[in-house]
């Protein structure tokens, strides 16, 4: 079992420099890392306090540590992916409007040239 929540506190060490690093070279927005970040400290929270695992072997009513372990990791990550899909969906929408509002224009600016061009009345 320590050699789980040792590889756990290097994974999870890991992946807050990489999100860090990424938001230092402008990869990734900061508003997204928040949410990896959170999930980072959260499980090297679970890796180095035994105290905190075991209350959520109790609380989950896991038959071990492990699978308390497994399921924590599987939740914080599963609450990150829902965020990122609402930002997706949101990003979408925006998207359909945006370009809505380009065919709308171009559909304009097209029949201000034609207005253009016909001839003179006179």
């Amino acid at each position: 079992m320590e050699r789980l929540l040792n590889s756990l506190a290097v994974f999870s060490l890991a992946m807050i420099l990489a999100v860090l690093a990424s938001v230092r070279r402008a990869h990734i927005r900061v508003e997204y890392s928040v949410s990896w970040l959170i999930a980072g400290v959260a499980l090297l929270a679970l890796s180095r306090a035994p105290a905190v695992l075991n209350w959520a072997v109790d609380f989950l009513g896991a038959g071990s540590p492990a699978a308390a372990l497994l399921m924590a990791a599987g939740a914080i990550f599963l609450a990150v992916l829902y965020r990122l899909s609402l930002r997706i969906s949101g990003l979408k929408d925006a998207n359909i409007a945006l370009a809505q509002k380009i065919a709308i224009l171009e559909y304009r600016l097209e029949s201000i040239n034609e207005k253009g061009k016909a001839p003179a009345a006179g």
